[in-house]
This record gives C-alpha cells, sequence and structure tokens, in this order.
C-alpha cells in the first residue's frame, strides 16, 4: 500500500490514530534509537513515502521555546567514543552526524535517554529541544533519499521535574499538531 506522506510517532498516547485522516498511515515506533531506526524502515517498505513527518514530545532546552515547534537540524546527543570521535560524531563512518529537513527553524538532540538534568554540551551545540528518536527517522529517510520534518511538541523542561511534567503533558501537543497538519496537506 503506497501512501505519499507517513507520520511516525514513538506512543499512541502523543496522537491518537482516530485524530488523523484516514489516508494518512500512523506509525507508531516506541520510544528510543533503534525502535525508530526499525519502525521507519518497515514504514518505508510498506508504504513507500515520499515524505515522512515525525511528531512528538520533548524537552526544551531553550528556556524560551513552547507549544508546538517544527526542527531543521537534528544530531545524536549521546554518541560518547572519545577519544576516537568529539561527542555526538560517529568514528570510523562517512555518515553525516546531522541531518537537515527542507523547512523548520529549530535543532534537535536525539538519545537513548529521558534528560533530566542540564547538559552544558547541549547548549554548545545549539540544541533546543531533546528527543528519543528524530535522529535515527531523519537518518533512515535519507538513507532512501526521502524528505522528514519534524513537528515537535515541548512537554518538559528537561530539568528533575521533567517526568511528571512529561506524564501529565503528553497528549496536549496532539491539536496543535492537528492543525499544522491541515497546512500541511
Amino acid at each position: 500500500m503506497k501512501s505519499k506522506t507517513i507520520i511516525i510517532v514513538a506512543l499512541e498516547n502523543e496522537l491518537h490514530s482516530n485524530a488523523i485522516p484516514a489516508q494518512m498511515p500512523i506509525v507508531y515506533s516506541g520510544i528510543g534509537k533503534l525502535n525508530a531506526a526499525m519502525a521507519t524502515f518497515q514504514a518505508i517498505n510498506t508504504y513507500q513515502p515520499t515524505h515522512i513527518i515525525n511528531f512528538g514530545t520533548v524537552g526544551k532546552i531553550n528556556l524560551a521555546l513552547h507549544g508546538l515547534i517544527d526542527v531543521r537540524k537534528v544530531i545524536q546527543r549521546d554518541m560518547l567514543v572519545e577519544p576516537f570521535a568529539p561527542r555526538g560524531d560517529v568514528p570510523f563512518s562517512n555518515q553525516p552526524n546531522a541531518y537537515f529537513s527542507n523547512s523548520g527553524t529549530y535543532t534537535c538532540g536525539t538519545g537513548d535517554s529521558f534528560v533530566q538534568n542540564n547538559d552544558p554540551w547541549l547548549a554548545q551545540q545549539g540544541v533546543d529541544i531533546v528527543d528519543m528518536e528524530l535522529f535515527a527517522i531523519a537518518k533512515v529517510a535519507c538513507a532512501f533519499n526521502i524528505s522528514w520534518s519534524a513537528y515537535k511538541f515541548i512537554s518538559d523542561e528537561a530539568n528533575d521535574n521533567s517526568v511528571n511534567d512529561w506524564q501529565s503533558q503528553i497528549n496536549l501537543g496532539q491539536t496543535q499538531f492537528l492543525e499544522k497538519l491541515k497546512s500541511i496537506i
């Protein structure tokens, strides 16, 4: 079954499938880079899209941000193989260390950890928000020459209250994303 655009979301609590137009497939990846990579690969094989939209919740590093934002750049925040390569870079690889959407404004740092503490490296890299899936989604999409975009709802401030904030706000971005989606499709 082919579909021009698909949506990839980590959890159904973030975006309910019955809220999406019937002709647009939604894929739930689960949490983390490995789950996101596998789900993206499977979705590409199943739907053969020309565009992938990622929606989900994020913690904010840039304290001025709120609500739904669009992502321009994504990097890995947890690739730590020093002294072979600087943090964020994969050593002995010719793959990019950052991926760019065709639109958007902000930078996302993806990693397989839930950020609850100040990390000066994130600010040094210009990271505005943190998530656990986007880098993998963008990497797989780019490997198949498929464009991607990401819209993220800020659910927490990536601090010691993040777990409670995220749990209470996990589904608050759905309405804003659906409004954005209307202008995209």
